[in-house]
Order: C-alpha cells, then structure tokens, then sequence
C-alpha cells in the first residue's frame, strides 16, 4: 500500500502547469495541513493497513516545499506505525523554496529522497517557462542535500519546448551528470487546457527524435529507462507501485485514492477541502476499465503485461508482436523495449 499527499502551494505558476495548485493561498497552510491529518487519519480507517504494511510515502503538489516541516510533523507522527521499515519517503521540492532549513527539518522527519523540479540548466529556458529558481540555485539544493545525507536524489528535465536542440538538451544532460543523482524524470512538454501555454501551442515543438535522443544520452550515463520518462540506478518504489495497480491512498485537494475497484477523489477547490476534507467523490471501475489501464501502463514501463490479464484474443495480438519482435516476452510477461510505441501497442492488443 501507499500513500500520496497533495500539497497543493506554488511559489510561482509555471506556464506549462496543469495541476491543481495555487500561488495567492498561503494563508490558508495551516488550516489545509489540518484538514490533510484529518481526512488522512480517515482513509487510514478506511484502507486499515496493518502495522508496517505501507512501503511509500510521496508528497507532491505543487510545492511541497512551500511548506514550513513543523506542519508535516503532525502527518509524520500519524502514518508512522504503518510505515514499513526503510520506507522509501519522497518529497518534491523547488529549488527557491527547498532552503538549507527546509531541508533539515525534512530530513529530521524521515524523508529519504527528494524528487527537485529542475526541468532545465539553460537561464532563457528556465524564465520562459515560467519557473522561478536559476541554475545555480539547482545545483546547490542537490548539492547540499547531498550533503545532509538524502539517500535518494531526482531531478526533473522538460524537452521539445520551441528552440529546443539536441545541444541545448544535451548540455542539460550534461549538467544533470555532473551532480549526486540516481533518478531523472524527463518529460515532452505538454499543453493543457487552462495553463498560460494553452494561449500559445506553438511553444511546444514537435520533434520526435529528441524523446529518442534524450531517452539515449541518459541511458549511454548509465541510468536505466525502466519507464518512458523515468530513468536511474535507483528505481521509484512509489511509481511502480501505482503502475502495479497497488492499493494507494490520496489525501490533500486534488490527491486521488484506489482501493481494489474504486477511486477516490477529495475536493480540489483549497477553501472548501478546509472546510469539508471528507467530502470525497467515488468512481467504482470495471473489470474492463481496470483490464485496459493494467495493458496501457504495463507496456510503458518494466511492469509488463501478465497474460493472464488477457484475454484469448488479446493473448493472439499479443503473441503476434512477439513474434514481429515489438516486444519481448517468456512465460509469465510481455515487456515493451521501446516505451515511446507503448499506447500504439496496447491498443493493437485490445483489438
């Protein structure tokens, strides 16, 4: 089992950003915090996990760095009989907002690795994106979170903004190398309906060759591409997880729940999660539902597909492209080797 929080404070909106978060509510952090214990103390009945039965932890946002760690304390205390020994406990930070104190007082908590919203080395890229730290400001949150003793570091890349050369990508590479990380997130530049982009979506280049050239300048560093963004020598526990269609719980405004065929969904708007944190929206799933979405993230990471999952005639479209070599298979999984084919894929499985 695992858990996610949505912390749900921006120090700034970035102009590519769709999730749900704010940049104009921070007096409200310390009632939202309350209101998080109280419906994470509920779905905790709700889940009944037994003792040491959740393997991860994950704070995104957001920002969660905008958070002060004497409010996370109180969350710390209550999911800390469930946790399982050596739970692997992540954080997303900014850099701006991930101070040398921030970090501390993560690190005093239990945190244990720290997924930093980088996205770029490049000063022009950076402003024209919307974020609000410099490069250097980056490089020296990893570096000092390396030396506090973070056991895990992640940065974030993004590719195919407009102007974006395989030297500029490869120069942020490059940089990303130079610094104490086991993990790289790399994502395409998406536009989504009601960010600042969507004005614009001409900002996003389409250039299919550098999702392929990124993917093979971080795998020639030695990462593993172990999902079509994630790659390292360590992997995301809390990511395989929910690709594995593991029971996870989803507290904060905007999180989403799962448990065995429902999703749970808590209130987005921040003012009215304050008031009502356990009014939450339930979505049942099919068996058909929960069918296509095991195919679709199987084959766009190392998770796989087992057959059993499918059916006689998917089984055959399966084995088809086992045998043209599109993918790769033994007798209890098909994998994909090439994760950017993966929708193209399960959609030729399902018929």
């Amino acid at each position: 089992m695992l858990i996610y929080l949505h912390i749900p404070y921006c120090d700034s909106k970035c102009h590519y950003c769709s999730f749900n978060s704010y940049v104009d509510k921070f007096d409200t952090r310390k009632a939202y915090m309350e209101a998080l214990y109280k419906q994470l103390r509920f779905e905790l009945e709700r889940f009944k996990p037994q003792k040491g039965e959740i393997k991860t932890l994950f704070i995104g946002g957001g920002t969660p760095s905008t958070i002060d760690p004497v409010l996370y304390q109180p969350i710390f205390d209550l999911v800390e009989p469930y946790l399982e020994k050596n739970a692997e406990i992540t954080t997303e930070a900014n850099p701006n907002s991930a101070t040398k104190a921030w970090l501390k007082g993560m690190k005093a908590l239990g945190v244990n690795r720290i997924s930093f919203g980088v996205q770029s080395f490049n000063f022009e890229k950076l402003k024209a994106l919307g974020r609000s730290h410099t490069p250097q400001q980056a490089k020296d949150a990893l570096l000092y979170a390396k030396e506090l003793g973070f056991e895990h570091l992640s940065l974030d890349l993004i590719y195919n903004y407009k102007g974006d050369t395989k030297a500029l990508l490869l120069a942020d590479i490059k940089e990303a190398f130079t610094l104490p990380i086991d993990h790289i997130s790399a994502y395409e530049l998406t536009i989504e309906d009601g960010t600042k982009f969507s004005s614009t979506p001409e900002v996003r280049q389409e250039n299919e060759n550098l999702a392929f050239f990124v993917a093979d300048q971080i795998k020639e560093r030695g990462f593993t591409q172990y999902e079509i963004s994630n790659f390292g020598t360590y992997q995301s526990q809390h990511n395989k997880g929910y690709w594995e269609l593991e029971n996870y719980i989803g507290a904060g405004a905007g999180a989403v729940g799962f448990l065995i065929q429902t999703r749970y969904y808590p209130q987005t708007n921040i003012d009215a999660y304050i008031q009502n944190p356990l009014n939450i929206k339930e979505e049942p799933l099919t068996k058909e539902e929960l069918q296509t979405e095991q195919i679709f993230l199987g084959l766009r990471s190392c998770i796989g597909i087992n057959p059993s999952l499918l059916s006689d005639k998917m089984q055959k479209n399966a084995q088809f492209l086992c045998d043209e070599k599109k993918l790769k298979c033994n007798n209890t999984h098909y994998y994909n080797t090439n994760y950017f084919l993966s929708d193209e894929l399960a959609l030729f499985i399902l018929g």
